[in-house]
């Protein structure tokens, strides 16, 4: 899973971004691309290894990407950061909510308008583009696909509107228009990088506000920099039961859908990351491909099964522990032992 941040100058991306990944710019260059990739914190694969006592643990990661100030124009002539981030699978705005000397007054409203629609401006351009190639396409004999012209037509309907994609979840996620990566079709969760006494959600009658997650950017970038003793101190201060990292990869989670299941022995206890309702045949392709072309059947246990019971032979012993078929839709917190032979 990559997110990438985005935001208006000033916002505190990059703040924001050393908070989440404790991966602190040494030069400060505003130019280079960035990325930090941190483990999933998860209580249940904490428990699960404490029980297992496995040779390695390994935890989901999430990767966050923070891209540079002054790329060049991309392939579709994009500039500053929308071509760097058109591979990400969702995006985080950071929309500034702090005063400081020099600033004018903060509007999270309208700074978040602004930038939502540079987003629908870029792929605007994306659209009319490649309707200029099937135009001349059609020019030289060749017939355009009739589906894809008609859903780039619903797409540039709304874009003209100022309406972005994600607006319309079966529109952005026809498989047709996959290629595109469209920008304002992406989920998007919008932190509002607030002062550091203020824990509010700012008012803004925003549409989006139900993806709105508060962080305090300076605080929470100097929290980062502490260690374990300092940090705990420092929560209990300022009355933080979670931290940032915490709180944005839990909304990460939800608005792309995502699950984890588990696979458990002596060798490895591991979390894998999957798309909700994902059957089990592919979520064997995740672990190896070979798995899924071999598959006969999952053994499944629930995570609260197998901690209500104590151990795998008494969950067993419970009945909780049972065989499921290609079909099965895999749900968050299943442990599997996937039967295959190849």
């Amino acid at each position: 899973m990559k997110l990438g941040i985005v935001g208006l100058p000033g916002s505190g991306k990059a703040t924001v971004f050393e908070a989440l990944t404790k991966n602190f710019a040494e030069t400060g260059s505003k130019a280079e691309n960035r990325i930090g990739t941190i483990q999933v914190p998860d209580d249940r694969v904490d428990r699960l290894s404490g029980l297992y006592n496995p040779r390695k643990t390994i935890y989901a990661r999430v990767e966050y990407f923070l891209p540079g100030t002054t790329e060049k124009s991309g392939a579709k002539g994009e500039t500053g950061p929308w071509k760097n981030v058109r591979d990400c699978d969702a995006l985080i705005h950071c929309v500034r909510n702090f005063s400081g000397y020099g600033l004018e007054p903060a509007s999270p409203a309208q700074d978040f308008a602004n930038l939502d629609q540079e987003l629908v401006l870029a792929d605007y351009m994306v659209v009319t583009k490649r309707f200029e190639r099937l135009e001349m396409d059609g020019r030289r004999g060749k017939k355009p696909n009739p589906e894809e012209k008609a859903l780039l037509a619903e797409c540039l309907q709304h874009l003209e509107n100022g309406r972005p994609l994600r607006h319309f979840p079966d529109l952005a996620a026809a498989p047709l228009l996959r290629g595109f990566a469209f920008l304002s079709a992406k989920p998007m969760l919008t932190l509002f990088n607030n002062e550091d006494e203020d824990d509010r959600l700012p008012e803004t009658g925003m549409a989006d506000k139900q993806e709105g997650v508060v962080i305090r950017g300076k605080l929470e970038q100097e929290l980062a920099q502490m260690t374990a003793e300092e940090a705990a101190d420092f929560l209990a201060e300022f009355h933080i039961t979670a931290t940032a990292t915490d709180r944005v990869i839990k909304r990460s989670y939800e608005i792309l859908g995502l699950i984890s299941f588990f696979t458990v022995g002596e060798d490895e206890v591991r979390a894998w990351t999957i798309q909700k309702e994902t059957p089990a045949l592919d979520a064997a392709d995740v672990i190896h491909s070979d798995i899924k072309q071999g598959f006969i059947r999952a053994e499944v246990l629930h995570y609260d099964d197998l901690m209500a019971a104590g151990s795998y032979a008494e969950a067993r012993k419970n009945g909780d522990v049972r065989l499921e078929g290609k079909a099965y839709p895999v749900r968050d917190g299943d442990i599997i032992n996937f039967r295959f032979n190849v």
